[in-house]
């Protein structure tokens, strides 16, 4: 079996047993990047030199016996996090010439378990986008079928562990762009409670929504991921803080007894039908575990897309007000004075979709209209957390699809906004109310993967996890290999 093909625990395994070197193992994956990614475009930077540099630290710790769980493992970076003396263009125009000079926290915990940096990954736009088709380098494509998208904004991260060149990949989800690439892609992604994972040098886009979190082939590879990236950050004022609990500690409890609530928004007629029988096989596996499925109802989830439309591009507004020529990221040229500078560089540097997420947030925030629409927007927020806390009263987990169809073709929706948007109808709750939400894969139709999404309480990452990874252990959906790819 090819080293790709391991699962993260026989990597660790392989490379405590010195069966392989970690540099043997990431020269195997940037070899595999030179010579598939052609093909779906998911990396916008490769940095060899630093990985081997870090493969050959790897290595000597441990010989030294001082390897972490993740030691000598290689690692692929979504091109949002700041990465010091690395590009960090956020996909795009505007920050194609930006050099970070410091570290995000993510990167640097990851630096610290011993993880090894590939490069960075493609990715939507300032992460605005559900296909990675606004991205500045092109779109990343799905290696399930090169004509489908890969989801987004975490479409590069997605594509690249599912093509098997990169075994682990972070990504960041404002309302859904963990979950719906990993979906897409048919790997395992989680959008961990809001706080959980610091945002420092994290490229802001709605500050209130975003969320780190890791993605990868199982629920057991995310467990040992998001210990690294987990932890209170002093420089993260939206930080939890307390001490990150072992993810993996609960990973091999029965699922007795445990109750999981069906929503009835969830499985509406929006919801593909050929999907909608994957989705119920799989919540029949979890019953065969020892689990009882009751319906619940969260009414205001229905309101979702219009809320998260109105607070997300609100607060990019004002966040990507700092991208204006002046201090760093794109200048046009010769502008005439400091109002041509501003105007010129961002309608330059800015794609399509940014510049309409950020006329919608002005508009919003708008002296005339912020009461009619972002105040209003708030009060639905409230309400949407506050169904969640209902239903968790009736049950441990919530179940459901995480998209109400599979990757659909490049350029499909790419002339139609809303319809695109209208595809986070099952993912942007979590986001708005802050809680952890998973997705798995879970079969596949039309021969592209469906994800299984699963949402627990306010910091219950550990129960989220135990309950996929025990699914995950009676199926093998998550170890499924792209065709073409395999060797």
């Amino acid at each position: 079996m090819s080293l790709h093909q391991l699962s993260l625990a026989q990597l660790t395994q392989g490379l405590a047993s010195k069966q392989f070197s970690s540099q043997e193992l990431t020269e195997h994956y940037l070899a595999r990047i030179q010579r598939h990614d052609d093909k779906i475009n998911s990396f916008i930077t490769v940095t060899p030199e630093l990985a081997l540099a870090q493969a050959k630290a790897a290595d000597e710790q441990i010989a030294s016996g001082q390897a972490s769980a993740l030691t000598g493992i290689p690692i692929a970076h979504k091109d949002i996090f700041c990465t010091d003396g690395v590009k960090t263009s956020c996909g795009s125009k505007m920050l194609d010439n930006f050099i970070a000079p410091y570290e995000s926290t993510v990167t640097q915990q990851c630096q610290q378990a011993g993880l090894v940096a590939l490069g960075k990954v493609n990715m939507d736009e300032f992460a605005m986008g559900s296909s990675n088709e606004s991205s500045f380098y092109g779109p990343a494509k799905n290696p399930w079928n090169l004509e489908h998208v890969p989801g987004g904004s975490s479409g590069g991260s997605a594509a690249a562990i599912a093509a098997g060149l990169a075994p682990l990949a972070t990504g960041t989800d404002t309302g859904g762009s963990i979950r719906q690439p990993a979906a897409f892609c048919g790997i395992s992604g989680i959008k961990p409670t809001y706080g959980r994972c610091s945002r420092f040098g994290m490229i802001a886009f709605a500050s209130s929504l975003d969320q780190a979190g890791p993605m990868a082939r199982s629920a057991e590879d995310l467990a040992l991921l998001l210990n690294a990236m987990s932890g209170f950050d002093e420089k993260d004022s939206t930080s939890l803080n307390e001490p990150a609990p072992d993810f993996t500690a609960q990973l091999n409890q029965s699922l007795k007894g445990l109750r999981i609530g069906l929503p009835k928004p969830f499985f509406d007629e929006r919801l593909n039908p050929t999907m909608g029988d994957v989705i119920a096989k799989a919540k029949d596996e979890l019953e065969k575990l020892g689990a009882t499925c009751v319906e619940v109802d969260l009414p205001h989830v229905r309101l979702s897309v219009q809320c998260y439309y109105i607070i997300a591009p609100a607060e990019a507004s004002s966040n990507l007000s700092r991208f204006d020529g002046v201090r760093y990221g794109y200048r046009c040229d010769n502008p005439y004075d400091l109002q041509d500078l501003y105007f010129r560089s961002r309608s330059e540097g800015f794609g399509d979709e940014v510049k309409r997420r950020i006329l919608i947030g002005t508009y919003a925030l708008s002296a005339g209209f912020f009461d009619a629409y972002y105040v209003q927007a708030q009060k639905v927020r409230q309400l949407i957390r506050q169904d969640y806390l209902a239903a968790f009263e009736q049950c441990d987990i919530i179940l459901g699809p995480t998209t109400p169809e599979p990757a659909y073709k490049l350029g499909e929706k790419s002339g139609d906004p809303v319809s695109m948007y209208l595809g986070d109808i099952y993912t942007l709750s979590a986001n708005l109310a802050g809680l952890p939400a998973a997705s798995i894969p879970c079969g596949f139709t039309e021969g592209l993967p469906v994800g299984l999404q699963l949402i627990a309480p306010y910091k219950q990452e550990a129960k989220l996890l135990n309950v996929a990874h025990q699914y995950q252990s009676v199926t093998d959906w998550h170890q499924q290999v792209a065709p073409g790819f395999e060797e």
